[in-house]
Parts: structure tokens; sequence; C-alpha cells
């Protein structure tokens, strides 16, 4: 009778929700999720075992990159940045002027489908398209070009990646916890002055504030270590997702702590809509108050996630050190071994926002076809209606289920694998590696049944 009225309640909250994070959520307690969680922690243990008993270089060998062109002498970057930017002022006049219902005004659709979803999970999947579709590099160059300068200032070497982690913390709060993130007007405002504000901030400080400071590009560039795709020795190289973070030098401490901060907003992204936050809260999901009435809970609440998983983390790899005998420090064991977090951190934004893509894609689309809402139909689809009717038939709503439980089974077991290499390079035998990672391994098996627990939940949101 609970699993029913949990059912119940879930569908009666799938209507009316814009930009609705998981819709067909109550439905999934029909599909026997615990079996299908069992599995996929089953599959991540089994990654460790296995790489206990096999070769040390199994896991090195699977990273292993191979170059398949040369990377072509076409320096466009900045004529493709400069029509990024272009857009992005394009979407910003229309977020001001045009009609408030964000499923037909261009700029949510951009910002929230097609760039927060679907550019950033290309990012990771496929390689560093940033490099083409970042909106500042262009604009930047043409200023330094009239000007005669690329910086005004010195960056201060001493505040790291603080910048960059501080504005990460605004977007993850504005994202989480603002009244009206969709709404046209209020996203052209912080849009059109976020874009300004860092304009001026490449001015002064250069390109050093793009890759310190700006924390859209430092998430792309860091989700780009993920990608399939990758310079290599002058060449395009593919690999398996994760490779080029064993190619690149050791990153540092404050990014590190961003990475992090990636999987630790991601993830309560999709705590803060479960029933159990709202029982936590005290609040009756079924008549949930509206965001205005959560906003400092969801402040405090994705700081502390934040700051536990932080915690707990690092304290898995001091533990993993102890384990080994080693003495290295915490910081450098957290410095060496927190990109392994990036598969996890990508899989599950994926995971979590697959329905969106599918749902909103769909008023993206149907704005591409007729963008001056004239009745034209540039893309040819005909008589297009949006339709989420694939969120009430059992069977579809089965494959998009096991699709975001198989994104993030796989995003574990890439994890687990990269760790294992990194562990192996870093304790020299392949014994020390695995007691080194032991606590890791377990803190990623948790963490499994965290995200599939996630995907399973109900939401009141």
């Amino acid at each position: 009778m609970r699993r029913v009225a949990l059912i119940s309640g879930g569908l009666t909250l799938v209507a009316g929700q814009a930009f609705a994070h998981a819709s067909e959520q109550g439905f999934v307690l029909l599909l026997p999720t615990d079996i299908y969680s069992a599995a996929g922690m089953a599959v991540v243990a089994l990654t460790v075992i296995l790489l206990a008993v096999l070769p040390s270089w199994v896991a090195t060998r699977l990273f292993h990159p191979f170059a398949i062109i040369p990377r072509p002498d076409i320096a466009l970057h900045h004529v493709t940045s400069c029509l990024s930017a272009l857009l992005v002022a394009f979407l910003v006049w229309r977020g001001l002027t045009g009609t408030h219902d964000p499923l037909v005004n261009p700029l949510p659709l951009f910002i929230w489908v097609v760039w927060w979803v679907a550019m950033v999970s290309l990012q990771g999947i496929i390689g560093n398209h940033w490099r083409w579709t970042n909106p500042w590099t262009g604009p930047a160059a043409v200023l330094g070009r009239l000007t005669g300068s690329t910086a005004l200032m010195r960056y201060p070497s001493v505040l790291g990646y603080a910048p960059g982690i501080v504005i990460f913390l605004g977007f993850g709060g504005f994202l989480l916890a603002d009244p009206a993130p969709t709404d046209p007007g209020r996203l052209a405002l912080v849009v059109g002055g976020y874009w300004y504000l860092t304009l001026m901030g490449v001015t002064l400080f250069g390109p050093r504030w793009m890759v310190r400071g700006e924390a859209l590009t430092i998430l792309m560039r860091a989700y780009a270590r993920v990608g399939l795709l990758g310079r290599l020795r002058g060449r395009i190289a593919v690999g398996l997702w994760g490779w080029q973070g064993l190619t690149r030098p050791q990153i540092s401490g404050g990014l590190a702590v961003f990475i992090i901060l990636m999987l630790g907003t991601g993830s309560f992204d999709g705590v803060n809509e479960t029933f159990l936050w709202m029982g936590f809260l005290g609040i009756n999901p079924l008549e949930f108050p509206g965001r205005s009435a959560v906003i400092t809970q969801n402040l405090v609440g994705m700081l502390v996630a934040n700051l536990a998983l932080i915690t707990v983390f690092a304290a898995c790899l001091a533990l993993g050190e102890r384990l080994a005998g080693t003495r290295r420090p915490t910081a450098e064991a957290v410095r060496l071994f927190a990109p392994s977090l990036l598969p996890i951190a990508l899989a599950y934004h994926i995971a979590h926002y697959l329905t969106v893509l599918l749902v909103d894609g769909q008023y993206v689309i149907a704005w591409l076809t007729d963008p001056l809402n004239t009745g034209a139909d540039l893309l040819g689809l005909g008589d297009f209606h949006v339709t989420t009717g694939f969120l009430n038939i059992p069977a579809t709503v089965k494959l998009i289920w096991l699709t975001q439980a198989g994104a993030v089974v796989i995003g574990h077991v890439i994890a687990i694998l990269l760790a294992h290499a990194v562990a192996v390079r870093g304790h020299g035998s392949n014994w020390r590696a695995i007691l080194g990672q032991a606590p890791l391994a377990a803190f990623m098996i948790g963490y499994t049944f965290f995200g599939l627990w996630l995907l399973a939940s109900p939401r009141g949101v």
C-alpha cells in the first residue's frame, strides 16, 4: 500500500512542472529498481575485485590513447567565439523583450537545455568543443587587438581558483535555490550581466582569468579531461573516457576542490527534490509551497553536502595512504585522485537531466522550426507537437531509467579504473595500489548506491 501511495503521489506531481528534472520519477517505482540497483553495485564491486587479481598494467593499458589524425592547423576558434557571443546577445535581447513563457522564449531553452544539459554532456562525452563555443575568448581577442594589450593587470597568483569556486557556488545557488531561474527577464539580467563582467575580467587579467576565475570555463575544461577525443603531441587522439587525465600534469589543490564541488553540487541537485529531503524540512511533498519557501534550506544544504563530500573523500584517501604504508600528504592525494571523480560527476549529470533533454528538448526543436512564431516550418517537421506521452508507457519509462542507471554504473566503473591506474602509478606496485585504493573503492561503491537511489526516488519538486 505504501508503494501504491508513492506511485499515485509521484504521478500527481508529473503534470504542470516546467523544466521538471525527472517527471517519470514516481512511475519508476513500478520497476524492480532494487534489483537493478543491486546489479549496478555488483558490477562496480566486481570491477574492484578484478583489478585486485589482474596484472597492474591492465588499468593503464585500458586508457592508452590512439592518435588518429594530425591536428588541423586552422585557427577559427576566435571567429566561432564571436558568433557565440552574438548568439548570447540575441538570446538576452529575446529574454528581455520576448514572451515570459520559459518554454517558448529561447533564452531559458538555450541556457538550461541546449547549454547546461546538452553542451555540458557533449563536452565530457566527446571532447573540448568549448574552445570554439566559448562566448568570451573571441570578443576578448578583438578588444586586445584594438587596445594593443591582452591584460591590464597581473592576475594575483595567490587567488588561485578561489574566484572560480565562489562563482561556481553562486551558479549552483542560482540553479538550486533561486525562486525563478527559468524566468526569461530574470535570466536575461543574470546571463547578460555575467557575460559582461567576465569580459571585463578577461580584459583586466587576460586569459588567466578564463582558466582561474571563470567558473563555466573551469567546469568545461575539467569535463574535457573525460572526453573521448583530445590532443596528444600535435595529433587528435581517441581513448577510453578519462584517458586525458593520465596524460596531463597533476592538478592544483584549487582545481581539485572545484572538481569535488562539481560532483557535490550535482548530487544535491537531485537530493533537494526528493521526498526524503522534503520530509527532513518538514514539508509535505504533495503540497510543495514553492521554491521561495526553501531558499535558505537549499543553499545551506548545498554547502553542507559539498563540505561533507570533501571531508569523506579526503578521509578515504588519508586512510588509503596509511593502509598502503605511504606518507603522501592528504592534500597531495586529493590533487592526485580528484580527477577520477569526473566520470561520476558527468554520468550523474547525464542521468539526472536525461528527461529534461527528452521533454524540454522538444520545445527547443519547436522554436528552431518556427523562431519568429509565424507558423513557419524551417525544419520540415510538419504538424509537430510536444509530447510527454512516452512517460506514461512502461516500456519507454523502463528504457529511460535503465539508460540513466547504466550511465551511473558506467561512470563509476570508469572512475574506479582511472583511480586504480593513478594508484598504480603513484604507489609503484599493484598490491600497495590496491591497499591504498580500498577506502576510495568502498566510497565509489557506496556512491553508486546513492546515485541509483536518487534515480529511483520519488520527487516532490
